[in-house]
């Protein structure tokens, strides 16, 4: 819904901002002097004022309108871009409006040159987008700025009010003026962010921990980092305000909330027997999809996916994860799983990476039963496209959940995979290359061949590394299950149809007494998001898909008695809306009416400073990694997290080491079964309240699961007080 209100608003302040500077032009062309000829300036001064004063009345419009999705979404349009804008041209217009040959034009050259100011540092706003708590901040710098402009007009006009005759021109003097506010602007705005990076990371000298949160600040008595300013520092340098990093000399002592630990202390049941034992070969290699075409991969044991892990709840597994070649070095982060802080597998955070002939265990025991899975958190925007991920399946512990006759279950990856160049094989049904397309017809028993050549660059999608229709024989009467998992890094629309089915669980976590959704109804799945669902096999075809609206392919899974049958095809279906799904239970976080720590995070597009340079990224709070200050907790504590997604693109947030509990949606309170989640999407203009139980001790990344948009600084982490890291990394944060 607010999403093409975002778009609108930008596209009315980059109108307004040419007609101010029309308006800025026609100002410095005025006649300097009362008792001049007449001169069609004033009134074309006036239309430009007029047309300026319409796209704001307009962008004030859409701002209220913005305003009914939550104060998160309009707040700082309010409080620093309209204002700034506004106040300055209803000057201008009055001005503009008392001119004639009687009237010296001093004044109307003044408004009009900071009306221009005001509406070009308003678009500047619009375009480096400030955090709710740099509001003031922005607030005061935009005012400074908007004096200066006002006083430079003022000697302006005063000196072409002395030229002879009174007829000088300044038409000219608005772009300088223009100039000298971005370079100020930029200045000024490069300087704060620097500034709030330095301090956020304790190089400030602060004492306290500098964090988001509402609530009692958790006590700690050291709050020492490593990381310099933006566009100095390394990434990975100690990115945590208010928690001190062993590496860095700086070691704190016991918190008020117990003694200081350091991540590597939090590790996994050290001396115990494991029950199950896996070894993780990560290699490079080159990977045949089913259409044939030929994917540059990364695998884990040959494989991508990598080999399913399956396993008891409640037991112990130890993994040993070896780098065979992986220049750049690798690990293992097990998504979904709230492992303890030293196994999450982050380097720089939890561990070293593994550069090529090392090797690093992992030793844990899941305490809840459902779908996850595993990928390594390096360079994971190439690594994970490439095919570094597999499934973690955990079964409910012994004595439970024992089917009446064995069910038919299924584990599927939706995957975007990287363009490749030619490719030919065998398919079943139909096959593209890249940049071209073949289509083969199957002979009933889904054999075929599919050629094709095109230069790369497009991305394909794939259930695992099936590109082409496949068929599969599921007896009738059977009950079926399937574990879906998006393992890339865009949110992914899959169609089931052919059968009513129930949703059975979400990121791992079970629905209470689901119920059935009608064939054809879609499910959105966040980038890492599981679901999964269950049915009972009709003697029809039931027909899994990815929506070929959102990603052109030719993946599909086509289940039938006979296992020949092609599969269906058919537009978009109703999304399925897990808010009022299945039954209410009791939850105390749901009913909670105090937390202890509220924390604001608001979602944007915007220029900032990444690693030494501007870029145009996706911004937490109006910030980058590592200007974004950590949330800071005490164990036991309620956490609240109120989420406001004001880009124009999908941001799928992930918390490790805990799950969340959606408590609202836009303000609409969620009311069936609790919606637990670790993988939330959160879509342009949506507003989201979640909450969670501090009780995983560590350092702990929180971050965009979209790997690009991480890689560009998308990341903050969420740091127990009295919590050390010994680790430093040299790379990227993702």
């Amino acid at each position: 819904m607010f999403e093409p209100l975002f778009i609108i608003d930008m596209l009315l302040t980059m109108a307004a901002m040419v007609a101010s500077g029309i308006a800025g032009r026609h100002a410095g062309r005025l006649p300097g002097r009362s008792g001049g000829d007449p001169s069609p300036v004033p009134r074309r001064l006036r239309r430009a004022l007029y047309v300026t004063a319409a796209l704001l009345t307009a962008r004030v419009a859409v701002a209220g309108l913005l305003f009914t999705g939550g104060w998160q979404l309009a707040g700082t349009r309010f409080i620093v871009g309209l204002p700034i804008a506004v106040l300055p041209l209803v000057w201008a217009v009055v001005e503009a409006r008392r001119l004639s040959p009687a009237v010296s034009s001093g004044a109307a050259v003044m408004a009009g040159y900071t009306a221009m100011a005001g509406v070009m540092i308003s678009g500047y706003w619009q375009f480096v987008p400030p955090g709710p708590h740099d509001t003031f901040g922005v607030l005061a710098v935009s005012l400074l700025l908007l004096g200066g402009a006002a006083g430079g007009s003022r000697l302006l006009a005063r000196r072409r009010g002395a030229a002879p005759g009174g007829t000088r021109s300044l038409s000219r003097a608005p772009w300088p003026a223009v100039a000298v506010l971005a370079v100020l602007a930029l200045a000024l705005g490069s300087a704060y962010q620097a500034g709030a990076a330095t301090a956020d990371t304790g190089q400030a000298g602060h004492t306290g921990p500098m964090d988001w949160g509402g609530g009692p600040v958790p006590g700690n008595s050291s709050h020492h980092g490593a990381a310099g300013a933006v566009g100095n520092s390394v990434p990975g340098d100690s990115p945590y305000d208010g928690v001190a990093s062993a590496a860095s000399g700086s070691v704190p002592g016991d918190s008020p909330h117990g003694p200081a630990r350091s991540v590597d202390q939090l590790t996994g049941p050290r001396d115990a027997t494991p029950d199950v034992r896996v070894t993780l070969t990560a290699a490079r290699t080159t990977l045949r999809l089913a259409s044939g075409r030929q994917v540059d991969a990364a695998t884990f044991n040959g494989q991508s996916p990598g080999p399913q892990i399956r396993m008891r709840q409640g037991r112990l597994i130890e993994v040993t994860l070896v780098n065979a070649d992986i220049a750049e070095g690798v690990t293992v982060h097990w998504h979904g799983v709230d492992v303890p802080n030293a196994e999450d597998g982050v380097p720089g955070v939890t561990q070293d990476a593994v550069m090529p002939g090392g090797r690093h265990v992992y030793r844990f025991v899941p305490d809840r039963a459902g779908t996850f899975w595993y990928h390594t958190h390096l360079n994971s925007a190439d690594l994970v496209q490439r095919g570094l991920f597999g499934a973690l399946i955990v079964d409910p512990a012994d004595g439970t959940g024992t089917a009446p006759a064995p069910p038919f279950e299924q584990t599927v990856f939706a995957h975007l995979w990287p363009g490749t160049g030619t490719g030919s094989g065998s398919d079943n049904g139909t096959g593209t290359s890249e940049g071209g397309t073949s289509t083969s017809t199957s002979n009933g028993n889904g054999n075929g061949n599919g050629n094709g050549e095109g230069g790369g660059g497009e991305r394909i999608a794939a259930f695992g590394t099936a590109d082409t229709p496949q068929r599969q024989a599921v007896p009738a009467g059977r009950p079926a299950s399937l574990r879906l998992i998006n393992s890339s890094e865009e949110p992914q629309r899959l169609m089931l149809d052919g059968t009513p089915f129930t949703v059975t669980a979400i990121d791992g976590n079970t629905i209470d007494r689901p119920t059935s959704l009608a064939g054809g109804t879609d499910l959105l799945l966040p980038a890492g998001g599981r679901i999964d669902v269950a049915f009972v096999m009709p003697s029809a075809t039931v027909t899994l898909r990815i929506d070929g609206t959102e990603t052109p392919n030719n993946a599909a899974l086509a289940f039938s008695p006979s296992g020949t049958a092609d599969p269906a095809d058919r537009g978009q279906g109703t999304l399925f809306d897990p808010i009022a799904y299945g039954a209410p239970s009791g939850v105390a976080l749901r009913d909670e009416r105090r937390f202890d720590r509220t924390f604001d995070l608001v979602l944007d597009n915007g220029f900032g400073f990444f690693n030494g340079g501007l870029t145009y990224a996706n911004t937490i709070n109006g910030r980058l990694y590592p200007a974004i200050p950590t949330l800071m907790v005490t164990e036991g504590d309620r956490v609240r997290m109120r989420i406001a997604n004001r880009s124009l693109m999908d941001h799928p947030m992930h918390l490790h080491g805990h799950r969340v509990l959606v408590l609202s949606r836009n303000g609409v309170p969620a009311t069936g079964s609790p919606w637990w989640t670790d993988s939330l999407n959160v879509a342009p203009g949506e507003t989201f309240e979640v909450a969670f139980t501090a009780d995983n001790p560590g350092v702990w990344m929180d971050h965009c699961h979209n790997f690009s948009h991480a890689a560009e600084g998308m990341i903050m982490h969420l740091a127990y007080t009295g919590v050390t890291t010994p680790y430093h990394a040299n790379h990227a944060p993702e």
